[in-house]
């Protein structure tokens, strides 16, 4: 795989972001290289060390961060007296912000996977000055759409799969909106009812986003499912914390105003978010972006092909 050596953090920390929040970051590469940052997926699943190897370390200061409650960030999102009301893409954004000033950064490419192209792609249209590229790979906006795709769309293509999803609610909530229903069922008082939510969302997600191995095992940790369940369904019950959009959503409705931002979109071409389009009209409603699809890819980075494009991504804005 045409992936940069793997490599450890020179630094790291906890920053305090208010609402008794502390962020998990750290960087790695040159600490006077071009700054970039990379904001994973879920919400909830945490930064790792394979997206390190996507830039090369002797031209980039690569950040890492755990978003709110994910990861070693504190408190965390599987503790039940963890506030949720203090997670939103907004408090997200915040931190990126405050992230930004406190590692003495003016300008950064923002790498985003999956839910970390939806932050991406608000915190750039928020803050266009800090941004200098973006790098996006299994490409989401964040829509009503795509939630309804994800959590009811696909269910005709996995229908056993997905009558046991659906019947992990209540069954006056079954027709509506399903990541609601899970997230009331995450906030319950009773252990019991938040441990049988979180382990049936997870298993929808295995059924229709096929992972790698370390990605189900995962799911297998009783404390990381919790979280992951817990934010997944708080965001995507929320609207992804948006606002009203329209039928396309918030950010592809603003994607006009990431003009001037250079961009790659990298997707999958069996990424089932395809099936609405999203990534072909958002490259084309962004003046300057570049599309590259992967043949015969999903929703994932960890193949040779996407890695092969990631990097590539990335070496074409080293040195800008």
């Amino acid at each position: 795989m045409p992936l940069y050596p793997m490599i450890e953090p020179y630094d790291h920390g906890l920053l305090d972001v208010g609402d008794g929040n502390r962020v998990y970051w750290e960087t790695c590469g040159n600490p006077h290289g071009k700054p970039a940052v990379v904001l994973h997926g879920g919400p909830g699943s945490g930064c790792g060390p394979y997206p390190r190897r996507l830039f090369d370390p002797a031209l980039y200061r690569i950040v890492l961060l755990d978003q709110r409650g994910a990861g070693r960030s504190t408190p965390p999102a599987s503790a039940y007296d963890t506030d949720m009301s203090v997670n939103t893409t907004a408090h997200l954004i915040a931190d990126l912000e405050l992230l930004r000033r406190h590692l003495g950064i003016e300008r950064w490419l923002v790498w985003g996977v999956s839910f970390g192209s939806v932050l991406g792609l608000r915190y750039a249209q928020k803050h266009p000055d800090a941004v200098s590229e973006l790098v996006l790979t299994g490409v989401a906006t964040g829509s009503d759409a795509e939630v309804a795709l994800l959590t009811r769309g696909l269910g005709q293509f996995f229908p056993e799969a997905f009558e046991r999803f659906r019947a992990g609610v209540p069954e006056d909530e079954r027709d509506g909106n399903l990541a609601a229903a899970y997230s009331r069922l995450l906030e319950s008082p009773d252990p019991g009812t938040r441990q049988r939510a979180a382990r049936a969302w997870t298993d929808w997600e295995t059924a229709i986003i096929p992972a790698p191995p370390r990605s189900v095992e995962r799911f297998e940790d009783p404390e990381f499912r919790m979280g992951f369940a817990r934010t997944v369904t708080h965001y995507w019950g929320n609207g992804h914390f948006l606002g009203e959009g329209g039928d396309e959503g918030v950010v592809l409705r603003d994607a006009p105003q990431l003009a001037g931002i250079p961009g790659t979109l990298v997707q999958g071409s069996l990424d089932f978010g395809n099936l609405l389009g999203i990534v072909w009209r958002l490259h084309h409603a962004w003046p300057g972006s570049e599309l590259v699809i992967v043949d015969d890819v999903g929703h994932t980075t960890g193949t040779p092909a996407m890695a092969e494009a990631l990097v590539a991504a990335t070496d074409k804005y080293a040195r800008g």
